[in-house]
């Protein structure tokens, strides 16, 4: 009972430093309000303004080709090395939105990656979060795009280290942070997180952290039990399919970052009501963002080369937007080993040690 009790403390402690982030009132989408019409009509001109010969040509927003060329000082590997063509380098990527969208965003980079460093590269997309961590683990890859709890899980587990952290546009500005939030369909009514008892519930995967981890601690620190107060959840496998899931009313509402609704193209693409039909409700604190992870043991020439080569794709606008495809990225920057050690200090502190659920 003593042991329950300071969990209940600590987890209530999180909340405090969410609610910090938090907006006073629930977050949501702004009615679509009809603008006001004049009571009177307005004078109507007595001739027609003449009207162009030709319609003026709008700009056509294109996005140039990803400069791929070779870049000066990268090594060179003898046949049957790491990076060459019959023994490619592989970077594991997380399914956290839409599988096809990453795979093919992630292809488009390892081709320019090769390109850029002269290695050979391959992208596997992990069938859940834990195949990417334990691909890092077993050797089968070299690199990883973990999200932020895989990543300080991988780190402790296997010793692999952070290298870049992305950047994402957040309230105007790029930033290495991001928030989570909890969100519901309009239909159920759900508008504060004590509304959720005898609801459904979607998280993402357990070792996503602002689609279970975090979400999980908020629950229990406002006291639900998600196994208990909840009718059901389910893990939906991505932040996009969350939202649908919310969206067709398959679950009442849900967990992902802020904010899928507009930031998934796959979902403004195929679900342009998004905001119509789905509310946020909640949100929590900054959480570190994701980036790019190495394994333990792969050639500090290999790892500066790959370094090099996404940044360099990172400052350019083709690479840039082969980046956004990817995760939504804007950008990357280096970061140094202990770059999540503040967050996972926060997350034991809360009762949540990733350290425990090393095996």
């Amino acid at each position: 009972m003593k042991k329950l009790l300071l969990l209940v403390l600590a987890l209530a402690a999180v909340l405090a430093l969410a609610a910090c982030a938090a907006p006073a009132a629930p977050t949501q989408a702004p009615p679509t309000v009809a603008p006001a019409q004049p009571t009177v009509a307005p004078a109507q001109p007595t001739a027609a303004p003449a009207q162009p010969t030709a319609a003026a040509a709008q700009p056509t927003a294109t996005v140039p080709p990803a400069n791929c060329n070779k870049l000066d000082g990268m090594p060179t590997v003898k046949a049957g090395d790491l990076g060459s063509p019959d023994k490619p380098i592989v970077i594991t990527l997380v399914p956290s939105g839409d599988v096809p969208t990453i795979t093919k965003a992630g292809t488009a980079i390892a081709d320019c990656l090769s390109k850029l460093t002269g290695l050979s590269y391959n992208i596997e997309v992990g069938t859940n979060f834990a195949a990417s961590i334990e691909a890092l683990g077993a050797g089968k890859a070299q690199f990883g795009f973990l999200n932020t709890f895989s990543a300080i899980l991988a780190q402790q587990k296997y010793d692999v280290t952070p290298l870049l952290v992305s950047l994402r546009k957040y309230k105007g500005k790029l930033e290495n942070f991001y928030q989570g939030q909890f969100i519901a369909n309009k239909a159920s009514n759900i508008k504060t997180i004590a509304d959720l008892k005898g609801k459904t519930f979607c998280f993402v995967d357990p070792n996503s952290t602002s689609g279970y981890i975090i979400p999980v601690i908020v629950l229990k620190a406002n006291g639900i039990d998600p196994d208990v107060d909840l009718k059901g959840t389910q893990n939906a496998g991505s932040h996009d399919n969350v939202a649908i899931a919310v969206y067709k009313g398959d679950c009442d509402a849900g967990a992902t970052f802020v904010d899928v609704r507009t930031d998934s193209k796959p979902i403004k693409e195929n679900y342009p009501d998004m905001l119509d039909k789905v509310d946020v409700f909640y949100i929590t604190d900054n959480i570190p963002n994701d980036g790019l992870q190495v394994a333990k043991g792969v050639d500090q020439s290999l790892i500066d080369a790959t370094v090099n080569g996404l940044l360099f794709i990172s400052n350019d606008p083709g690479g840039n937007a082969m980046l956004r495809n990817l995760y939504s990225y804007g950008g990357l920057e280096k970061v140094g080993p202990d770059f999540y050690a503040a967050f996972a200090a926060l997350m034991k502190k809360a009762g949540v040690d990733p350290a425990s659920l090393v095996k």
